[in-house]
């Protein structure tokens, strides 16, 4: 009996060094910034490191957890520490007092909760945000695809909309059409994961955008695996527990408006061969079609809106593909039943709610959030575009993105629903 508890003392103990010398060698190259802070955003359970079964071996799974939480939270002091030895403070960020209370602060940043300067109102409304959002997630009534599954059920592959940036604890899933190309800009900017001649970038709007949307550019979830191997999915677990997770959504209708505009009303290389093309051919019965956007749009042949409604509705487009990122649902690109996100951002408020977020990441004396696009799509014209569009088909592209309606808090468009 005595043999086999030493075996397992000794293989506990060598494990337990093993992870610690693997932690400590990622954080010296730099290869993912390990740096966690030890505020907690809202608690959540953390389960317990996958292992194959036995009762013994998930005891040790678990003493893995412990340990690697005691390490990262002991290990937040010291890189507190080597960071503020680096790193100067930018020399227009004023000083505040409340810095001197630094115990849940790494690598110069205070992530504790911050409700300075907060309008009540602003507060409530992100109550009510996430509180429609997890009372629909845990209602039976409404149902959809992926609802009832686990984040760990969740394929590497859908998690790469997942933006992480390790250096103020902060997790943003970005949903095209959304103002996430000036969103990766700030993400950019605070994870100083792009340099400019050498130094990283400070304002956002300098970022070129062909380099916003390059995805090596940023490290999101998909890539974990390549970097932590099996500990993965648990690092993920930690770092959702620990971080500030964010996101902005908006109309659901109004969104795919703004897709189909961006993307066929104007000349896309990329789009027109990869969609406008069989959208034509099967949608607009175009059998011969240029080989270019530019020749096609010469020749006046474009994708209509009420194509674009086919190809959507068309139960054979997702059995070649899932739908573009563009026009995916919400629910499928931030998995926000299975992610419980501490700040629900919209496009109709967007000044407001870039604001308070950037406040409550006390980075709003870094930068600022750059100006909205006054131009964008708006909800008011959802009945010109729909006007053209058979009923029946209507009704059948909310229910495609009914949960996206209802988890988001949008009024479901009767008007465009009924004759």
């Amino acid at each position: 009996m005595a043999k086999p508890r030493l075996f397992r003392l000794w293989l506990a103990l060598g494990s337990a060094l093993m992870i610690l010398l693997i932690i400590v060698y990622w954080d010296n190259v730099g290869t993912a910034h390990f740096y966690l802070h030890t505020s907690w955003s809202r608690p959540h359970t953390l389960e317990a490191l996958p292992t194959p079964g036995q009762g013994e071996e998930k005891e040790f799974a678990s003493d893995v957890d412990e340990f690697l939480d005691r390490l990262l939270s002991s290990g937040a002091k010291h890189s507190d520490l080597s960071r503020r030895k680096v790193e100067q403070p930018l020399a227009l960020a004023p000083s505040k007092a409340g810095l001197s209370h630094m115990e849940e602060s790494v690598r110069g940043y205070d992530w504790s909760p911050h409700d300075a300067q907060q309008s009540p109102d602003q507060d409530r409304q992100q109550a009510e945000r996430r509180s429609v959002l997890r009372d629909f997630c845990a209602n039976a009534s409404l149902a959809f695809p992926t609802k009832e599954r686990s984040f760990d059920d969740i394929p590497n592959y859908e998690l790469n909309h997942l933006i992480v940036d390790d250096r103020h604890g902060v997790i943003y899933c970005y949903v095209p059409k959304v103002a996430c190309t000036n969103w990766k800009r700030v993400m950019i900017v605070l994870s100083e994961s792009l340099l400019d001649r050498g130094a990283p970038y400070r304002d956002p709007l300098d970022i070129p955008r062909e380099h916003v949307h390059n995805s090596s550019t940023h490290l999101t979830f998909n890539k974990f695996w390549r970097r932590y191997g099996k500990f993965s999915r648990h690092l993920m677990k930690v770092k959702l527990k620990k971080y500030t997770k964010f996101l902005f959504v908006r109309d659901p209708f109004v969104r795919l408006i703004s897709a189909f505009r961006s993307k066929f009303e104007l000349e896309n290389e990329e789009f027109y061969r990869k969609f406008a093309v069989p959208m034509l051919r099967l949608y607009a019965n175009h059998s011969s079609l240029p080989a270019s956007v530019s020749e096609a749009f010469s020749a006046g042949l474009k994708v209509s809106f009420a194509n674009f409604i086919q190809y959507l509705l068309d139960p054979h487009t997702e059995k070649l593909a899932p739908f573009n990122e563009h026009w995916r649902q919400v629910y499928r690109l931030c998995h926000p039943c299975q992610i419980d996100y501490d700040f629900v951002g919209k496009l109709e408020t967007l000044d407001e709610d870039a604001a308070q977020l950037l406040r409550l990441l006390k980075v709003d004396s870094q930068l600022h959030f750059p100006p909205s696009y006054r131009n964008r799509t708006a909800s008011s014209w959802e009945e010109d575009w729909f006007g053209h569009i058979p009923l029946a088909w209507r009704q059948q592209l909310y229910k495609l993105y009914e949960a996206d309606f209802v988890l988001f808090g949008y009024p479901k468009p009767e008007n465009l629903l009924r004759d």
